[in-house]
């Protein structure tokens, strides 16, 4: 192993050590669950990918959807349902929001390996949190019964009218895609935001917008199927 390499991992060793005890530090002065959640996934999962899923992107589409459920469907959700929920982030962030009034939120998503992290980042709100692993395509979301379903990865799946067409027809609904096209992974991209309400063509609508980032506009859909 060259000098190089042991460099590299001292780093990231310190790193890791540096980002949890800043985090923890944060939480004990701002009394944030959510900022002593994000240090319990750092402490207990090093390998998380916590730093890209919660950057200044990330969380500023979070913030719009938070913002504009509140505004538009109101503060009170028996049942949350996040498919394609990755680490939890958007769960985490709603329990956090003094506004909202929730009974629960469960994030599935496909990957095996975010459902610990998931749960670590949560931890403070698991009463109330769960989080599964499941293909969307294969739940039964009228057993799920909720009463609202998110989808903030909608560039990712190939079939967006066809997911849709499994959810119970009135379920409403908070959806997000881009024009981020040269991402690989981005097999659904839009290039505008009617484009994206033709590609859903939601029954009902309450909400359609476009938010402006650097390297590409994420567009949102808050209405029924």
């Amino acid at each position: 192993m060259t000098n190089t390499t042991h460099v590299n991992q001292a780093r990231q060793i310190d790193w890791h050590d540096a980002a949890f005890d800043l985090t923890r530090g944060l939480a004990a002065y701002t009394g944030s669950d959510l900022v002593a959640g994000i240090a319990n996934v750092i402490g207990k999962h090093p390998q998380a990918d916590i730093g890209n899923a919660f950057n200044h992107k990330q969380v500023a589409s979070k913030v719009w959807a938070r913002q504009q459920l509140y505004d538009n469907l109101g503060p009170s959700y028996r049942r949350i349902l996040v498919v394609g929920g990755w680490y939890g982030i958007l769960p985490a962030m709603l329990f956090d929001d003094a506004r909202f009034e929730i009974g629960r939120i469960v994030s599935c998503d496909i990957d095996p390996d975010v459902e610990i992290v998931a749960k670590a980042l949560n931890r403070p709100f698991l009463e109330r949190f769960d989080a599964m692993t499941a293909d969307m395509y294969a739940l039964d979301y009228a057993a799920q019964d909720a009463d609202l379903v998110i989808n903030t990865s909608c560039e990712h799946i190939a079939d967006l009218r066809g997911w849709l067409a499994l959810l119970p027809r009135g379920t409403r609904v908070l959806l997000q895609s881009n024009d981020y096209f040269s991402e690989p992974t981005h097999i659904s991209c839009v290039p505008d935001l009617d484009a994206f309400r033709a590609q859903a063509n939601l029954a009902s609508e309450v909400f359609a917008g476009a938010l402006k980032t650097k390297n590409y506009t994420r567009f949102m859909l808050i209405g029924s199927v």
